[in-house]
């Protein structure tokens, strides 16, 4: 015989059972257990409207915030392409193009390709992303993540520019493939933390490389640590007059006036600023050199079978960071319009762009956060001013191209070293320790391994870490929503044919409530949990009335405390199993074992079931 008398506390919700309607009827605990057991809040009727938190103005927000998942306004309305339309995009098209020159150009000098390569890249990828894309709004082109993949690609994984140029040509493949497979959706799945430790990570990177060439040196090989490892012999070998174009490129693109900038854009103010310094006063710098004029030439290389197996790797790398670096920014986009791009068709543009570069030398890219606020803010509304900007671009490259060549390294690490700054997540550093631990340790861990080891395992990393994390929240959610408790015979049978006979002082029959959705973040603690519960009670009554969905871990659970319940000699009913949960159940045979009339669909029939058994 199972041990009778009162009810014990449940070990896993708060509410003791106290006689009075059933768990799960109207008004079973109302009085006993406020705050526990109220019931779920109506769901707004259609149409009707719903109250929102109070909007933070867009200034007020980080890029990176800006590019977390949130409400948008629907698809791109159709636009009547009309004189003012036309005006926006170009004047859209000018200004990120005159914000797009220095920048470019200092990516292709730091990702070790040249500087040509940055602005084959920006027309490229710039053109065919906002052709082909899923956001009109997007201007794309070399981004600091992009430029730090490459320019360890190109230390470390190819010999020649030709084997780095194929596996730019693989990488937007690859992201094409990903478009089509319909992959888009998914990167609103990426928890802010990893985003935030990502981007810093990437910020700092981009800083300590560009360390070097501000202080007139050779760019090191390799990733920032080997940059921080050269910096004694450049601190002993210090180019003056670098170090002071640099710095003077560095203070213009800081304290270049806000009001100024829709203008004249700081960066290139701090370039031609800065050029003119290296052109008439100090001349004994590194420049750029020689920038071909013409079109690019056709790079078609036919690598090796064993090359392209070796190369598979850094091109996945490239078409993810791609990939997440233009979906990121298209949610800022969307924040800052109110529209919603088309993810999936997004990663085809951008794959095509990709593509198109590495076919011509360029660099790869990706939709360039800085590039579309500019865009938008200037009027740009339709696919057509990112075509501008690349033809722009393209303009300067067969026109000014010689012009460019006497631009000092120094004024490009400046410009960079501003655009580092300001990648890396400030606002949310700078509260660290109102950060939860969990989520600070997600941040800080996947920075550093942005830093220190490569991108790929930064983020591979931060998201297995944080799905740990938010299992660990998750687990004590779904307990809260689990009820074991013993019911007392007198009440659980009153009314019952043959109630008469059993002892009012007995609980020998437990429930255990299962409600909401269960996954593998709990199966740990539900087995240890409502084991002990079963083995003090003769019978057992499972109530799925209320359980919404359980994964494939919560339902071996279940198989798991059946075989504590036949172990323990405690009779099991099931009761109420239907939709998804009991797909799941029949699928993996977890109740194929129960005798017949074990499973019922209502309370009632599993009182007369509790009943016969004790009987028995």
């Amino acid at each position: 015989m199972k041990p009778s008398g009162l009810p014990q506390r449940s070990r896993v919700s708060r509410v003791a059972f106290i006689p009075g309607p059933l768990p799960g009827t109207a008004g079973h605990c109302r009085g006993h257990c406020p705050g526990h057991c109220r019931a779920p809040a109506p769901l707004p009727r259609a149409g009707a409207a719903v109250a929102r938190p109070p909007r933070r103005s867009q200034s007020n927000l980080s890029a990176i915030e800006c590019a977390m998942p949130g409400p948008t306004a629907g698809k791109e309305r159709s636009l009547k392409y009309d004189l003012p339309t036309l005006r926006g995009d170009l004047f859209g098209g000018i200004t990120s193009a005159v914000i797009a020159l220095p920048v470019s150009l200092a990516f292709g000098v730091a990702s070790g390709l040249g500087a040509a390569a940055g602005l084959y890249g920006a027309i490229a990828v710039g053109f065919f992303a906002s052709v082909f894309g899923g956001n009109r709004f997007q201007i794309s082109g070399p981004t600091p993540a992009m430029t730090v993949a490459m320019a360890v690609i190109v230390t470390t994984h190819a010999s020649t520019l030709g084997e780095a140029f194929t596996v730019v040509v693989l990488a937007g493949l690859l992201q094409t493939a990903l478009g089509l497979l319909r992959t888009g959706r998914f990167v609103v799945y990426t928890p802010y933390a990893v985003i935030s430790g990502f981007m810093s990570g990437i910020g700092i990177i981009v800083m300590l490389i560009q360390i070097l060439p501000f202080l007139g040196a050779p760019t090191a090989a390799g990733g920032p640590m080997d940059a921080v490892r050269a910096l004694p012999e450049a601190v002993a070998n210090l180019n003056g007059g670098a170090l002071i174009i640099g710095a003077a490129t560095l203070a213009l693109s800081i304290f270049w006036p806000q009001r100024l900038s829709r203008l004249l854009p700081g960066p290139l103010v701090a370039l031609v600023a800065g050029t003119a310094l290296g052109i008439f006063w100090l001349t004994d710098v590194p420049t750029i050199g020689a920038i071909p004029t013409g079109l690019p030439e056709l790079q078609l290389n036919l690598p090796s079978a064993s090359f392209l197996a070796r190369a598979f790797h850094p091109a996945l790398v490239l078409a993810l960071l791609g990939s997440v670096d233009s979906l990121l920014t298209s949610l800022v986009a969307d924040s800052l319009t109110g529209t919603q791009h088309d993810s999936n068709r997004e990663l085809v543009g951008q794959g095509l762009g990709n593509t198109i570069a590495g076919l011509f030398g360029g660099l790869p890219g990706a939709g360039a956060t800085m590039g579309t606020v500019v865009n938008i803010r200037a009027g740009g509304l339709t696919r057509m001013s990112g075509a501008f900007r690349a033809i722009l671009l393209l303009g300067v490259l067969l026109g000014l191209g010689r012009y460019l060549e006497p631009i000092p390294h120094a004024v490009l690490a400046g410009i960079l070293i501003k655009v580092g700054w300001d990648i890396i997540d400030w606002p949310l550093l700078t509260h660290l320790h109102r950060i939860r631990r969990d989520h600070l340790f997600v941040l800080l861990l996947t920075l550093a391994l942005t830093v220190f080891v490569d991108l790929v395992t930064a983020v591979a990393i931060g998201l297995i870490v944080a799905g740990m994390a938010h299992a660990r929240q998750i687990e004590s959610l779904e307990l809260d929503n689990v009820l074991s408790v013993p019911l007392l015979d007198r009440v659980f049978f009153e009314g019952a044919a043959g109630a008469d006979t059993v002892d009012k002082y007995s609980a020998r029959v437990g429930l255990v409530a299962l409600r909401g959705a269960f996954t593998v973040a709990s199966s740990h603690k539900l087995v240890n949990v409502i084991g002990k519960d079963i083995k003090d009670h003769e019978i057992v009554i499972f109530d799925f009335s209320e359980a919404k969905y359980l994964d494939d871990s919560a339902a071996m659970v279940i198989r798991q405390l059946l075989g504590v319940a036949e172990k323990s000699h405690t009779r099991v009913i099931v009761m109420a199993v239907s939709g998804s949960v009991e797909k799941t159940l029949s699928t993996l045979d977890i109740l194929a074992g129960l005798p017949e009339g074990h499973i019922v669909d209502t309370m009632d029939e599993a009182r007369e079931a509790a009943l016969a058994l004790l009987s028995r």
